[in-house]
C-alpha cells in the first residue's frame, strides 16, 4: 500500500512561466549535429527527438553555452518534455524550464504533469507548441497547506514508486536465477563444426499479408514480425490468421530489407510476418540454443547487398560454426548452458547494482 496517493493531496493551478508562473522557460542556444565532435565519452546531445530522453548523441565538451543539469528540456514541435539530470547542449528549437525546487524525483514527476497538460491540444497544436505558448499555459499541481505546489509530495511520489518498482525487480530477477541452473561440466572444452544452415532447420514460409491489409490488435493480437533489428523484429500487433500464422520456438530469417537483411531472430510465441521472412524450426531449439545460434548466424549479414539477396536457396547453404557432441552433432547443450552462464551473472551484476542503489537512496 502506498502512503502517497494522487487521489489523497489537493490540487491546484498555477501559471508555468512569465511574471506570474512559478517556472522559468529559457530559449536554449541551438547547436547543429555537423559542427560538433561525437564521443562515447561525451556530454548529452538533446534535440526535438521524442525517444532515449531526448538525447541524439553524446558529443566533446568544447565549451559550448550548456543548458544546466535538473531541468526539463522541451522540444518545440513534437511537444514533449525530458528531466536532464546532468549539463547538456541542445539542437535546434529547445528550451528548458527551470526551478530551484526541481531535484530528479521533482523532474520526472513534472515531466508527466507537462505532457498531461497538452495532451488534448490535438496535434497540429503539439506540433507548434514552442516555449513561449507554453509558458502562458496552466497545469495542475498538489498543493501543500499554504497553496503553493507541494514539492515534498512530488518527490516522495516517486521514490516511494521507484522502491517499489526495484524491490519488484529484484524479486523477479531473484526467480529468474533458480531458471538458470546450468550444468558446469557442459562448459569444458568443445570442438566445432560446420552446417549448413537449411540441414538444421526445417525452413518454412507463409503467404503474407502487408500491414495496412491487416487488423492492428494492440491488446490480444500477435506480433506482426517484419525487416527490422529492433524491437525483436516487432513492427506492431495484428489480429490472429492462422493461416499467415507461425508457431513460435523458431528462429526467423530477415531475407530482405535495408538495414536488417541478414539478420536473425528468435521468436517465443507465435507471430505473423512479412515476405522478407523465412522461419526455421529444429525439435531441439530452445531460446538459449536460439540466442547463441542467432549471435552466429547474424555474422553473414554482411554478406548480402540489394544486387545479392538473401533468398531462400542461398539461406539454406550458408554455414553455421557450432559446437559438436561426440556425434559431430550441433552439442545443443552446450549452447544453452554457455547462454544460461552469462545471463547468470548479468543478474547477478544486476542484483548486486539494485542493492547497491537502494542502500544509498
Amino acid at each position: 500500500m502506498y502512503k502517497y496517493s494522487l487521489n489523497d493531496v489537493e490540487w491546484g493551478e498555477f501559471k508555468v512561466g512569465g511574471k506570474d508562473g512559478i517556472f522559468k522557460v529559457s530559449n536554449s542556444k541551438p547547436y547543429h549535429k555537423a559542427n560538433l565532435t561525437v564521443s562515447s565519452n561525451g556530454i548529452p546531445y538533446v534535440t526535438r527527438t521524442s525517444m532515449n530522453n531526448g538525447l541524439e548523441d553524446l558529443i566533446v565538451d568544447e565549451n559550448y553555452e550548456k543548458n544546466p543539469k535538473n531541468t526539463i528540456s522541451l522540444g518545440a514541435e513534437n511537444a514533449d518534455f525530458f528531466f536532464q539530470g546532468i549539463d547538456y547542449v541542445s539542437g535546434n528549437k529547445m528550451y528548458s524550464i527551470s526551478n530551484n525546487k526541481i531535484t530528479r524525483e521533482v523532474g520526472l514527476f513534472l515531466v508527466q504533469v507537462f505532457r498531461q497538460s497538452i495532451k488534448g491540444c490535438g496535434f497540429g497544436y503539439g506540433k507548434g507548441l514552442t516555449g513561449t505558448r507554453f509558458k502562458n499555459r496552466y497545469v495542475m499541481l498538489p498543493v501543500d497547506e499554504n497553496n503553493n505546489p507541494n514539492w515534498h509530495f512530488m518527490e516522495e511520489y516517486i521514490k516511494e514508486r521507484e522502491s517499489k518498482q526495484r524491490n519488484d525487480l529484484k524479486e523477479y530477477y531473484k526467480s529468474r536465477l533458480l531458471d538458470l541452473v546450468i550444468c558446469p561440466e557442459e562448459l569444458t572444452d568443445v570442438e566445432w563444426g560446420e552446417f549448413f544452415l537449411g540441414n538444421i532447420f526445417t525452413i518454412d514460409t507463409k503467404p503474407s499479408r502487408g500491414l495496412n491489409h491487416l487488423n492492428r490488435d494492440e491488446k490480444n493480437g500477435v506480433s506482426y514480425v517484419g525487416a527490422t533489428n529492433r524491437n525483436n523484429g516487432v513492427l506492431d500487433f495484428v489480429k490472429e490468421d492462422l493461416k499467415r500464422q507461425y508457431k513460435g520456438n523458431c528462429i526467423a530469417f530477415i531475407r530482405n530489407g535495408e538495414g536488417s537483411m541478414g539478420y536473425s531472430i528468435y521468436k517465443k510465441e507465435s507471430f505473423i510476418a512479412t515476405q522478407d521472412i523465412s522461419v526455421g524450426y529444429n525439435e531441439k531449439l530452445n531460446e538459449y540454443s536460439a540466442k547463441f545460434i542467432t549471435t552466429i548466424a547474424d555474422r553473414v549479414r554482411g554478406k548480402y547487398t540489394f544486387g545479392y539477396k538473401r533468398n531462400q536457396t542461398r539461406l539454406k547453404k550458408e554455414i553455421l560454426t557450432l559446437p559438436i557432441d561426440e556425434n559431430g552433432d550441433p552439442n545443443w547443450s552446450y549452447m544453452e548452458n554457455f547462454i544460461k552462464n552469462i545471463e547468470q551473472k548479468q543478474i547477478k551484476n544486476v542484483l548486486k547494482y539494485l542493492d547497491e542503489y537502494i542502500y544509498n537512496v
